[in-house]
């Protein structure tokens, strides 16, 4: 199920980034008193009252400015403010209603998406300063006094948001629309050729230079096969090649297509190996707990060379040792080699991620787990395993309940999910372990 998102706009300097950084809970976003510090878009997940949804922090919005760069970021808003679900607009209550503080929010009112005003820098507890009923003239309802800084004000806000999101869907709904699958990878490794080919017409713009494809889009595909959504995304590369403005939105728009896919296929240049971009790509679909397929595209290209699938595959699972668990499959989306064996992987990955064990037979395999390799001791406490069983899916999530939480340590945490695979299978899927701590009774 893909998380509503929530942009957080409004001119520069009115406290956009520390609101973002409070909300997160975490020091993300660069906080300067210099407008213009913030110029990529941020993302983070944000939870409150149960409902987990993304919050973005842009670039300020200047819009009478001519500059370069706060043009770009304007753009760059303007996009995160197409993408939302709701949106924050932030103003600063020492500066009172400014020209750009009205033509920001004129700008929200004609995209029509619901806008909860934040007046920012309310510092002080009590009443709120006369100064804060002047927002009302903005025409976006009743604002929110809040204090980034100390986080006064922002449970507040979040209540408003939530009002505004999108009811969440049962995943049995989601599915009938098929399987969403993210094409992701860096740039020019064919994922505009591959989408193409998979729907059999020139869907996507597909040039050599770098970067062509921008945006996220979907293509629907029914075949023999099934029904799949194809979000193409446009190429994620390193940090330090990012400087155009708009390729940065390109790449939170890869994170946002990864949080809404079900199954993500890794895309790889046969013709250049494995880079350690392609090992960042494929982290950001690790992370977020998808169905993972690691394609290496141009096959073709290397047939001829002699170089022969196995060696090469030994390679890249080495190189991918992190998500031993993803498949690997060798295409060519100019010829069209294996894509129906694709399609075929792309719905047994999504099966194994969606995959639900009764807890009997997991206990089962952990008794049997922990008869064959004793838990592991430290100065002379052993640990034990009560307990087993599935939190939920997608990914396969489970709880585990032991004496000592110390003492689970991750190797013998990774013994008992290759027992479980060697079991169940999961391929395709990472899975998540939480860990309990239990008295013994």
């Amino acid at each position: 199920m893909s998380k509503p998102i929530v942009a957080i706009v409004g001119r520069p300097n009115v406290g956009k980034s520390t609101l973002f950084n409070k909300l997160a809970g975490k020091r993300l976003a660069i906080v300067d008193d210099r407008p213009g510090v913030t110029r990529d878009r941020l993302y983070a997940d944000c939870e409150w009252l149960n409902r987990h949804f993304l919050i973005v922090d842009t670039g300020g919005i200047e819009p009478y400015s001519d500059d370069l760069i706060l043009s770009q970021m304007r753009k760059q808003a303007e996009l995160a403010i197409r993408s939302a679900d709701c949106i924050i607009l932030v103003v600063d209550i020492r500066s009172g209603v400014t020209a750009s503080d009205s033509e920001v929010a004129s700008m929200l009112m004609k995209s029509s998406k619901p806008v909860v005003l934040c007046v920012n820098k309310c510092d002080t507890v009590g009443d709120v300063p006369m100064e804060f009923y002047e927002f009302y003239n903005l025409g976006l309802g009743d604002p929110v006094a809040v204090s980034a800084v100390h986080g006064h004000g922002t449970g507040d806000l979040l209540d408003e948001v939530l009002k505004h999101l999108p009811e969440e869907t049962d995943e049995a709904e989601e599915e009938d629309e098929g399987i969403r699958v993210a094409i992701i990878g860096k740039p020019n490794v064919g994922k505009s050729s591959l989408v193409n080919a998979l729907c059999g017409e020139e869907r996507m713009l597909v040039s050599d230079i770098a970067g062509t494809t921008r945006d996220a889009s979907d293509t629907l595909v029914e075949n023999e096969h099934g029904r799949f959504v194809f979000i193409d995304t446009a190429g994620l590369r390193r940090k330090s090649k990012v400087d155009d403005r708009i390729e940065q939105f390109s790449v939170m728009r890869a994170v946002m297509a990864v949080e809404r896919a079900n199954v993500c296929v890794i895309m790889i240049d046969a013709t250049e190996g494995f880079t350690e971009q392609d090992s960042k790509v494929a982290g950001i679909a690790h992370e977020a707990g998808k169905a993972c397929i690691i394609a290496v595209n141009k096959w073709d290209a290397l047939e001829k060379d002699g170089k022969t699938m196995d060696s090469y595959r030994k390679k890249l699972m080495d190189d991918f040792s992190f998500m031993s668990y993803a498949p690997i499959i060798f295409i060519s989306a100019k010829t069209g080699q294996r894509l129906d064996r694709l399609y075929e992987l792309i719905k047994f990955a999504d099966d194994q991620n969606a995959t639900r064990i009764p807890t009997g037979r997991l206990n089962q395999v952990l008794a049997d787990a922990t008869a064959r390799v004793q838990p592991p001791t430290d100065k002379g406490k052993r640990l034990k395993i009560f307990y087993i069983t599935q939190a939920s899916t997608r990914p396969p999530t489970f709880v585990v309940f032991v004496n000592k939480a110390d003492l689970f340590h991750y190797s013998y945490q990774r013994y008992i999910d290759n027992r479980i695979r060697e079991v169940f299978g999961l391929e395709g899927t990472p899975t998540r372990y939480i860990v309990r701590e239990r008295e013994q009774k």
